[in-house]
């Protein structure tokens, strides 16, 4: 089949929720959870256009009066989706998102947002949601992605480029030396069946399962997920746990200077080996990569080249990571659901028609066939 460009403009709506009735609810619940002496006003002054698209993320400014002094701050939301709003994930565990936060800024060094306040029973929206206080900076994006050019980081120097690849393996080598990580972070863990790769393999199958129901099954995931259930690798370290960021990539940090000043999006959280977060990060940009070549543009190929990745991170950590080929395909089979949980959604809301061939969103559908045809599956 003849795969279509990405269109040019990828904005995707990704909630029915009106902005200021979710301000509204939030801020009648703040002024219980505060003990304000009046009702705290919450105000919208902005949403997150440009960067993930799954869980409903606004920045709110929040005031209230405790004690007859003025207090409040600015907030940026993370809630799950509503059932009706087509989630992108099977399931979202708001609650053990905002834990592992809170405990990667209480025992480490890696930054990420004070999460200050938590709904975890979905009585206030309708669905959990946490309140993280809100950090200034700016991230490559996403939509456009950041190698179409004309944005900050692509319009940055070669040697400010690889600063900030560097100082984000960095990152990902510091959340990897959490001491015991299966028993601080064990309500990350997955099903506990078979090796770690193996629980991380069941995860994406359930996923496609999930997003395959409602808008066709892909023959091409299929093939990827038989030759990766029959070639499960053996954990390279299988005495070894590590916390595992899982969407562990450029565009879900906020950088000032080049530097790291906020880790975001611990949807994918989970405990796994170090090589899940290694080869994810390198393989997004590689689909990003796929992107600027169906567009005829230059792209960033200097950028996340797994060869500096992994050498950056043996400098951090002492630690050799060996082949990922396993994992590559691993992560191509999970952009294949998430192409199709976003495709589902741009149908719900009258963004794009029905396709005949799911596998037509694929944006990284080149990419993903070299990969298997390279594996002989």
């Amino acid at each position: 089949m003849t795969q279509a460009p990405p269109p040019t403009d990828m904005h995707m709506q990704r909630s029915s929720r009106a902005p200021e009735e979710v301000a509204a609810l939030i801020g009648t619940w703040l002024t219980g959870e505060v003990a304000s002496d009046r009702p705290v006003v919450v105000e919208v002054v902005g949403g997150i256009d440009t960067n993930g698209l799954s869980s409903d993320t606004l920045v709110l400014d929040a005031r209230w009066t405790k004690d007859g002094q003025e207090q409040g701050g600015r907030y940026v939301t993370r809630a799950a989706p509503a059932p009706e709003d087509v989630p992108v994930f099977p399931t979202y565990a708001i609650q053990a998102q905002g834990d592992a936060i809170r405990l990667v800024g209480e025992i480490t060094d890696v930054p990420v947002p004070a999460v200050p306040f938590s709904e975890p029973t979905g009585s206030v929206l309708g669905v959990p949601f946490f309140l993280m206080e809100h950090v200034d900076g700016l991230v490559p994006p996403d939509v456009l992605p950041y190698n179409f050019g004309d944005n900050w980081f692509a319009d940055a120097s070669r040697e400010q480029q690889r600063a900030l690849q560097d100082a984000t393996v960095d990152v990902v080598a510091r959340l990897h030396a959490i001491p015991d990580a299966a028993t601080t972070f064990s309500f990350l863990a997955l099903d506990g069946e078979g090796s770690l790769n193996e629980q991380h393999l069941r995860r994406v199958r359930t996923w496609y399962e999930f997003g395959a129901a409602d808008i066709g099954r892909s023959p091409l995931t299929e093939r990827a997920l038989a030759w990766l259930e029959a070639n499960v690798p053996t954990p390279a370290r299988p005495d070894e746990t590590v916390l595992c960021w899982g969407d562990a990539r450029i565009g879900n940090v906020l950088y000032r200077d080049f530097e790291p000043v906020a880790v975001l999006d611990w949807e994918m959280a989970a405990l796994g080996t170090r090589e899940i977060d290694l080869s994810w990060m390198v393989f997004a940009h590689r689909v990003f990569e796929a992107l600027t070549s169906m567009m005829d543009l230059p792209g960033m190929p200097h950028v996340l080249r797994e060869e500096d990745v992994l050498a950056t991170y043996a400098d951090r950590t002492g630690v050799e990571i060996g082949d990922l080929t396993w994992y590559y395909l691993l992560h191509a089979a999970q952009w294949c659901c998430v192409f199709l949980r976003t495709g589902v959604r741009q149908v719900h809301f009258g963004e794009i028609e029905q396709p005949e061939d799911p596998e037509g969103l694929f944006h990284h559908r080149v990419l993903m066939e070299k990969l298997l045809d390279e594996v002989g599956a």
